[in-house]
């Protein structure tokens, strides 16, 4: 565990239905009420403290765990809203890759040492946040998650274990507020390049009289996109409520996320894009006169409600037991123009005669899950602590599509169908149940005051069914059993007081994501479950003006799911499996304080990231056929094997501070074939950031201040491109590849500023 509390710096060392922006502020206003109770609930600090850490220990690391962590706190995770969504608030972290479509709005995803989005755990006061189904966080469906936060803790390779699935690359363990002891509140407002527009609103009453407490946040961001039919209109509500007794806490939360956002996830080809910079091809059609245009709702639109209780109860000073239910469910469609598409894809015909005619088609979902765990906190002595729990989830998706218009009339079964808006016409749906359970049992014994040992083992049973009808009109009859048992062990090392060593092995192993299955059902293929045997080994030293981290990393797979550079036609990046494969680094991190005016943070990653003897199949030019293709020893997709940040701070006056920020990405491939048609350029990225904070004199019960804030990104106006849909076909006869590729273009140089008020 490194000796770190935010982003790349500032190290500090161990001793169901929409709502409207204005309810959701009226929601915000109710809570500043309570500022006028009585808060004179006399229950001393360090209960409460010790019972919100008890909460969430079963997910987190401490300072004994041998786990790679980095841990953000309050504080830090505010000043960071600057970079709109919660992957570029992260984006200084070490081995930290953050993509987005078309910049910081829209969809954004985040890689930790080259691992895919869908194989980092995210859970959230200890329940998993991950969609059961896809097994990612689609982060703007709750926008700026981290304003909701009280801390955030980054586990890289195997984290703690928790419920779901486990992580393959990286973890991420979100704790909501925690109780003030006094009222407080922040209203927050920013404005930057696109017409972006971002709004927040916290506040909470601090413990009252009988021991209640209550928060709400409030965040909603809007912007017209940096790309041609990008923009953004995305809110999240935050409301807690909870109860601290002497030896208890109970807590219900609710979450509400709702998103409308422009379709890119297809991006764009090169050509395009260097004719036109801002160009995205969703929506576009033309005319009989073979003129251009554009459907102005080709959009996503997606609402997402978390329904939260937590009770923990300190049974006695060696024994805390804690329960917790989440009932998650979400609702939501794309929209798409489809412009001269064969009409038996819907499963209909045109009374015309004809083939192809245009069509306007939603594809829908909706989802519920439902989650319960137990747990434990023991210490039979005050050198040993056991966490055991247990957490089961049960989970339906359904998928099913609309068709809303058609520009020719359309015929079901020979007879004419009316299809509109007011009367669609369902030609797929189906769905996907899940039940995971899992068992997790932690031990952490302090054998001298220098040396520990821990060990942990997850044991998860997960029965997964898919069936129904699927968009292309194939039926699903899937359904398969998984077990897998994940164990870790680790030590922990102190040497006086300064020196700290630790090493920690992991074997875990995780199922599919729906659309990789799906995709290789339809196909007639199967995919397998991936296995990663993990081996950390850190350093950290560090004292009051310095701090260095070192971790040595192997993590070896057996049929890694890696990207294979295709994209569904709902823009989740499709895996394959490979064989053998391996991710070898070494991550180095460290901070030096120079004086009170200037501190100096970096980061670096130098991995390796390789495939052994990589063979896939590929598609004929004529697309009649397959042939298996090998390449030999080739690079795992989408990692680099350079990642780098640093962060030069000045702060010329005690309430002023500047930063130069640099991030740079290494080149890395589109697929696994390791072929420089394929490549990804590197990129570098300088960003500079300003803020000062006015002393406004005494509130209700805290200091008011006013805080200006300003960000201008990619200074040197790079200009770049991430990669989007990669695929390739062969001649038989010769062996010639041609090459299909498109990409999302970055922006240039933009800005954000933001004005927060605290009282």
């Amino acid at each position: 565990m490194e000796h770190t509390k935010n982003s790349c710096g500032r190290y500090r060392f161990f001793k169901a239905t929409r709502i409207s922006r204005q309810q959701m502020i009226a929601c915000c206003a109710l809570a500043v009420s309570f500022f006028f109770g009585n808060n004179a609930f006399a229950q001393t600090k360090d209960t409460v403290k010790t019972l919100e850490e008890v909460m969430i220990s079963a997910s987190r690391a401490d300072n004994k765990t041998p786990l790679t962590t980095t841990t953000i706190d309050r504080q830090t995770l505010d000043d960071n809203k600057i970079a709109v969504s919660m992957p570029y608030m992260l984006e200084l972290q070490p081995s930290v890759v953050v993509t987005g479509e078309n910049g910081p709005t829209g969809e954004t995803k985040i890689s930790i040492r080259g691992v895919s989005a869908s194989r980092i755990n995210v859970n959230i006061n200890g329940i998993t946040l991950n969609d059961p189904e896809s097994q990612e966080v689609f982060w703007y469906n709750i926008p700026n998650l981290g304003g909701m936060a009280q801390s955030l803790q980054l586990q890289r390779g195997v984290g703690a274990s928790t419920g779901g699935s486990p992580s393959f690359g990286g973890a991420m363990n979100l704790q909501t507020f925690n109780a003030s002891q006094s009222p407080y509140g922040n209203v927050d407002f920013g404005f930057g390049s696109w017409n972006t527009m971002t709004q927040g609103f916290t506040v909470g009453t601090g413990l009252l009289k009988h021991g209640f407490s209550f928060d709400a946040a409030y965040n909603g961001t809007t912007s017209d996109g940096f790309i041609r039919g990008s923009g953004a209109d995305q809110r999240s509500l935050f409301l807690t409520a909870g109860y601290y007794g002497e030896r208890s806490i109970l807590k219900a939360v609710f979450i509400m996320g709702h998103q409308t956002t422009g379709i890119t996830w297809n991006g764009a080809y090169a050509a395009d894009l260097d004719n036109d910079r801002l160009y995205n091809p969703a929506g576009e059609y033309y005319d009989a006169a073979g003129n251009r245009h554009y459907y102005q709702d080709e959009n996503d639109n997606y609402n997402q409600r978390h329904y939260q209780l937590y009770y923990t109860y300190l049974a006695s000073e060696r024994l805390t037991l804690n329960a917790a239910f989440d009932f998650t469910h979400g609702d939501g469609y794309y929209e798409n123009y489809r412009y001269n598409k064969k009409v038996k894809q819907y499963g209909l015909t045109l009374l015309n005669g004809n083939a192809k005619s245009d069509f306007i088609h939603r594809k829908e979902m909706l989802n519920s899950a439902y989650t319960g765990t137990l747990s434990a906190h023991y210490t039979p002595t005050g050198k040993t602590t056991f966490d055991f729990g247990e957490t089961f989830v049960y989970y339906t998706g359904n998928h099913f599509g609309n068709l809303l218009w058609a520009m020719d009339s359309v015929a079901l079964n020979g007879q004419y169908l009316e299809v509109d808006k007011a009367n669609p016409f369902e030609w797929y749906r189906n769905q996907g149940v899940k039940k995971d359970n899992t068992f997790f049992a932690k031990m952490n014994n302090e054998f001298a005051d220098d040396l520990n040992i821990y060990a942990e083992a997850q044991l998860r049973n997960v029965d997964y069914a898919l069936y129904g009808l699927e968009a292309d009109r194939e039926n699903l009859d899937f359904h398969q059993k998984y077990l897998f048992f994940n164990p870790k062990l680790g030590v922990n090392y102190l040497l006086f007081d300064r020196h700290r060593f630790y090493a920690v092995a992991g074997l875990v192993s995780r199922e599919p994501t729906r659309s990789d299955i799906k995709e290789t059902y339809l196909e007639g293929d199967t995919i397998k479950a991936e296995t990663m045997l993990d081996f950390e080994l850190g350093y950290s030293l560090g004292n009051e003006h310095f701090a260095f981290n070192a971790n040595l990393y192997a993590m070896l797979y057996k049929d890694q799911l890696t990207p294979s550079g295709n994209y569904s036609p709902s823009g989740y990046a499709l895996m394959e499996n490979v064989d053998k494969s391996y991710r070898i680094g070494i991550e180095l991190t460290g901070g030096y304080r120079v004086n009170s005016l200037l501190a100096l943070d970096a980061n670096l990653t130098l991995s390796t990231n390789r495939i052994l003897d990589y063979t896939c199949m590929v598609t004929t030019d004529d697309w009649s056929d397959k042939q298996l293709v090998n390449f030999g020893n080739t690079d795992l997709s989408l990692s680099p094997s350079l990642i780098g940040a640093a962060i030069v701070t000045i702060t010329p006056l005690k309430d002023a501070k500047l930063q130069l920020i640099g991030k740079y990405v290494g080149s890395q491939y589109a697929d696994n074939s390791g072929r420089e048609e394929m490549k990804v350029d590197p990129y570098f990225l300088l960003n500079a950031r300003a803020s000062y904070i006015f002393h406004l004199g005494k509130g209700w019960q805290n200091e008011r201040q006013l805080e200006l804030q300003f960000a201008v990104n990619n200074i040197l106006d790079h200009d770049y491109r991430l990669s989007a849909y990669a695929s390739s076909t062969v001649d038989p006869l010769t062996g010639a590849f041609t090459y299909d590729r498109t990409f999302f273009q970055q922006p240039g140089i933009n800005f954000m500023g933001r004005v927060i008020y605290r009282f």
